[in-house]
C-alpha cells in the first residue's frame, strides 16, 4: 500500500475549487447532484482507508481480539509510520463513527418530532401551525405513505382566495415521494398572496427532489472528512437555488420568489435541522435574490471543458477517481496481506 493508503484522506482538497465555482456557473440541479456524488465517494474512500490503517494500529494493542499474525512486521510494513498513524487512526475512526451516528440520530429525531407535532392536523399537503414564531420547511414523508394535495380554498384562520388550503382534505396522491409543507401562521401573515404561492412552490420543489437526502449525505461526508466541509456548504446553497428556480418556473415570476425569500429571511428563524430544507434556510440569501433577479441559468449535464468550472470539475473528478482506485487497491492489498499472515 505505502503512502497510497493516505491519499484518500487528502484528495478531497481537489474538490475545493469546483465547490465554489459550481455555485456560480452551474445549474443548481447539476451542481447539487455533482457535488453530492463527489462528497459521498470521497468520504467513503477516506473512511475505508482510515479503517485499514486502524486495523494495523489495533493489532498492536495488547489484549486485542485480532489474530496474532496481524501484528507481524510484514503487516506493519504495509503502512508507513505504522506505530504512530496506526494508533492515531483508532480515535479518529471512532470520532467519525460517533459524529455520523449523531447526525443520523438528530435527523431522525427532528423528523419524528415534526411528524408527531402534525398528528392533530388534517392530512393535507400543507400543514399550517398556529405558532407565533415565523418559519417554514419541507418535511419528508414516511415511506410509501401518500400526501393530500389540496384542490383550492382557504387556509385555516387565513384569508380566502390564497389558493393554498390547509383546513380541509384534498385528493390523495400515492407515491414514494410523500411529504408535507410545514408553515406557521406567523410567517403566512407576513407574506402577500403571491409570495405565499412562491413559498409553497419552493417547499414542494424540496419535497419532489428529496433535497433532504442530498443535505444528509453531505452532512455525513463532512463528518467523515473535514476537508469536505466546503462541499457541504455549497450543496446547502445549491439545493436552495434549485428549489428557487423550480418555484420561479412554477409560478412564472422570478421577482416574486425573490421577494418571498427576502421577506422570509428577515422574519423567519430557519429550519429545525440543517438536513431539512426551507425557503429561509441560513446562507447567502442576497446571492439567491440576485440570481433570481437575473436570467435563469443554463441547464447543462456537464460544464464545458475549457472553462474555469470545467477544469475544476474535471480536476475534482480525477481526484475522486484516484481516491476510489487508491482505496480499492489498499483494501485488496491489505486483505491479501492479512490473509497471508493469518495461520490456517
Amino acid at each position: 500500500m505505502g503512502v497510497f493508503v493516505f491519499l484518500p484522506l487528502v484528495l478531497p482538497l481537489t474538490a475545493w475549487p469546483v465547490a465554489r465555482l459550481a455555485e456560480q456557473h452551474l445549474h443548481p440541479r447539476t451542481a447539487t447532484r455533482l457535488l453530492t456524488a463527489m462528497a459521498a465517494v470521497l468520504a467513503l474512500c477516506s473512511t475505508v482507508c482510515l479503517g485499514l490503517v486502524m486495523v494495523v494500529g489495533t493489532a498492536q494493542l495488547p489484549g486485542n481480539p485480532l489474530p496474532d499474525g496481524w501484528s507481524d512486521p510484514e503487516v506493519r510494513a504495509a503502512v508507513p509510520f505504522d506505530e504512530f498513524v496506526g494508533k492515531a487512526a483508532i480515535p479518529a475512526l471512532c470520532a467519525v463513527v460517533v459524529a455520523c451516528a449523531r447526525t443520523v440520530w438528530r435527523h431522525a429525531r427532528v423528523r419524528s418530532r415534526a411528524h408527531r407535532a402534525l398528528a392533530g392536523l388534517p392530512d393535507t399537503e400543507v400543514a399550517v401551525l398556529p405558532d407565533g414564531a415565523p418559519y417554514a420547511y419541507a418535511l419528508p414523508g414516511r415511506g410509501r405513505r401518500g400526501v393530500d394535495a389540496p384542490r383550492g380554498g382557504a387556509r385555516r384562520g387565513g384569508r380566502p382566495g390564497d389558493g393554498e388550503p390547509c383546513g380541509r382534505a384534498g385528493r390523495r396522491v400515492r407515491g414514494r415521494r410523500g411529504g408535507r409543507v410545514v408553515v406557521t401562521t406567523a410567517l403566512l401573515d407576513r407574506l402577500r398572496p403571491a409570495e405565499r404561492r412562491a413559498l409553497f412552490a419552493h417547499e414542494r420543489a424540496h419535497l419532489a427532489a428529496r433535497h433532504d437526502r442530498f443535505l444528509l449525505t453531505v452532512q455525513l461526508a463532512a463528518r467523515a472528512n473535514p476537508f469536505l466541509r466546503p462541499l457541504r456548504t455549497a450543496v446547502a446553497y445549491t439545493a436552495e437555488r434549485w428549489a428557487d428556480e423550480e418555484a420561479a418556473r412554477a409560478i412564472g415570476s422570478r421577482r416574486t420568489v425573490a421577494r418571498a425569500i427576502g421577506t422570509a429571511a428577515l422574519v423567519s428563524r430557519g429550519t429545525p435541522a440543517p438536513t431539512l430544507a426551507g425557503l429561509a434556510a441560513p446562507g447567502p440569501v442576497p446571492r439567491r435574490v440576485a440570481a433570481l433577479l437575473g436570467p435563469p441559468p443554463v441547464v447543462r449535464d456537464w460544464p464545458p471543458v475549457f472553462t474555469s468550472v470545467g477544469l475544476a470539475a474535471w480536476g475534482a473528478a480525477a481526484g475522486t477517481a484516484v481516491s476510489a482506485m487508491s482505496s480499492a487497491n489498499s483494501a485488496v492489498t491489505m486483505v491479501l496481506i492479512l490473509h497471508a499472515a493469518t495461520p490456517l
